[in-house]
């Protein structure tokens, strides 16, 4: 499998984390997001992913994009660890949070639409993702265990734990999201999770290195 990835895109890092707990090798290609304009702008890349967005992912013979469609693809073709309960009810909880995560908060304070946004994009940012937290935070209450869903690493939990990074990035205060912060706090210390953070991938600049 090839990875067409950028160490801080939230999507891409969700993706990282899938393929370390399923135990899959990957080569990995660098898109910077930044440099050049943006090389996901590239015809190259657009051949790749029309939607000139990372990941994208070459395996089994065809190219992937889309995170949750990229997880959902290696859960039903390498289903272990599972990454989605059996439990009907415990599935569709832990597709909500992905889904509140991967469409609620993340589109609306990704690199596209801040540049857009302009000289406000902190103050933008911060209220979106406080927005989503705090429905997040209400939903958790009544679905976690040690994870999101239970006691067990879900996909949502692949998606908590990039947007919470990109909460402190954008320096949202975190105290009103104890459940958050705890499961945040308790995924970070599993190795899969450490291995593909942002500041341990090849193309993460020197200055932001673990």
């Amino acid at each position: 499998p090839i990875l067409y990835s950028y160490f801080r895109s939230s999507c891409s890092w969700r993706v990282r984390i899938a393929l370390a707990l399923k135990g899959i090798s990957y080569d990995l290609v660098p898109v910077n997001l930044v440099k050049d304009g943006g090389q996901q702008f590239s015809a190259e890349f657009k051949a790749l992913n029309p939607m000139r967005q990372v990941p994208a992912l070459k395996i089994d013979g065809i190219i992937l994009s889309q995170s949750l469609a990229i997880i959902h693809y290696l859960e039903e073709t390498r289903p272990n660890p599972r990454l989605l309960p059996q439990d009907p009810k415990k599935r569709a909880q832990v597709r909500m949070i992905a889904d509140h995560i991967a469409s609620g908060i993340q589109p609306l304070q990704n690199l596209g639409v801040l540049n857009q946004i302009g000289e406000r994009k902190m103050e933008w940012a911060q209220n979106c993702i406080s927005s989503g937290f705090q429905a997040l935070e209400q939903i958790l209450q009544h679905t976690a265990g040690r994870y999101c869903v239970g006691n067990e690493v879900s996909m949502a939990d692949l998606c908590l734990v990039p947007q919470v990074a990109n909460a402190e990035r954008f320096k949202v205060d975190m105290g009103p999201y104890p459940t958050i912060t705890r499961i945040n706090k308790g995924l970070l210390e599993l190795e899969a999770f450490k291995v593909s953070h942002p500041s341990r991938q090849p193309d993460t600049p020197a200055e932001l290195r673990a």
